[in-house]
């Protein structure tokens, strides 16, 4: 396993996070994600930290909390080995202060995440998404609030805008709080949105990624093709998230059999190691139903994919560009010596 400084904090993590998500939820929608009980918990969580994994992420909201109770006896007498992080915002009860990220609602949530993962400490809790009704300095006091008192260690954000973030530093920065230092975001192949202003924002601030559904729901799995279009039992085919054009898809997934044939390694290893080879990516949450897809995503890890690999990955899932972004790659981009413009590329991109 190899590990990465997070953000600009001294905390290093594995390259590959456990997520939870199938943990627990069975005759809900999370079961159709997984409902794993807790014996099979068990054995994903001991064969991840053996792995050498030190960073399991869940949420409240997995399965009405059931994914964090399961999560916190899988560890056990392991919980010090690992950096376990859990997140904040969903709805959680029908009352109408038991969702969002008022104080009231984090600071409830708070001590129930802690409570049910049988901890004393959160090391990374994260907002799980926009809250379009709390003001964002009453947030960032709660949790910072949490931080003095030693219930969490660091704090994060999730599924936010750049200017959502940017916008939550210059509050922290103004009124000397606790300031986020990561984001879970979306990314996959058949999804670099990320790619257009979120990841050049997080390079600038120095902060880390956590990317979630790396295989797309599954649909990078090596399960999909033209000619097969998932097993019975694949999440996709009950859970169709996150959304995907399936015939750009399958044009990346023809390219990523040939390169996993190449290496004589699985599909679902390939389009990993294409995130793993991304040095703004931080680490690469792994989920799984049983060993062997857990085994399959360990093994990214040891895949070299070459300049050759990366560049027939990246022509057949690139993101067509978009304003500003096709505009800052040349305006004044020839104002280092020796370099020019090239608005034929941009405008062939752009419109063809």
């Amino acid at each position: 396993m190899k590990y990465q400084q997070l953000g600009s904090t001294g905390l290093f993590v594995s390259r590959l996070t456990l997520g939870t998500m199938t943990f627990g939820g069975a005759g809900t929608i999370f079961g159709a994600i997984g409902g794993l009980e807790q014996k099979d918990a068990d054995a994903l969580v001991g064969r991840s930290l053996d792995a050498g994994i030190n960073f399991i992420d869940t949420a409240n909201i997995y399965a009405a909390g059931e994914s964090e109770i399961i999560t916190g006896k899988a560890l056990g007498k392991r919980r010090n080995e690992v950096v376990l992080a859990t997140k904040v915002h969903g709805r959680m009860g029908k009352g109408a202060n038991e969702i969002g990220l008022s104080r009231y609602h984090i600071m409830d949530q708070a001590e129930a995440s802690l409570k049910r993962l049988g901890t004393d400490h959160i090391d990374l809790y994260q907002i799980h998404g926009y809250d379009h009704v709390t003001p964002i300095e009453e947030t960032l006091r709660a949790l910072d609030d949490l931080v003095r008192q030693g219930k969490v260690r660091y704090i994060g954000c999730s599924n936010q805008a750049a200017w959502h973030i940017m916008k939550a530093l210059g509050t922290s920065a103004a009124h000397n709080l606790e300031k986020f230092v990561s984001l879970q975001a979306y990314y996959s192949l058949v999804g670099r949105d990320l790619e257009h202003e979120i990841v050049p924002f997080l390079q600038d601030q120095k902060m880390g990624l956590m990317t979630w559904s790396p295989l797309a729901g599954g649909f990078l799995s090596g399960k999909f093709s033209r000619d097969k279009t998932g097993t019975n039992n694949g999440r996709r085919t009950v859970f169709n998230f996150p959304p995907v054009d399936v015939q750009k898809g399958f044009d990346i997934i023809d390219v990523l059999q040939k390169i996993a044939n190449r290496h004589e390694v699985s599909v679902a290893q390939v389009a990993l190691g294409w995130q793993l080879h991304k040095d703004y990516v931080t680490t690469v949450i792994i989920g799984a139903k049983n060993l062997d897809q857990l085994n399959d995503n360990l093994g990214a890890v040891d895949v070299k994919l070459t300049a050759e690999d990366l560049a027939e990955i990246d022509a057949a899932s690139a993101p067509k560009p978009i304003y500003p972004g096709w505009m800052f790659a040349n305006q004044g981009a020839d104002r280092l010596p020796g370099a020019t413009r090239d608005w034929s590329r941009v405008a062939k991109s752009t419109f063809a």
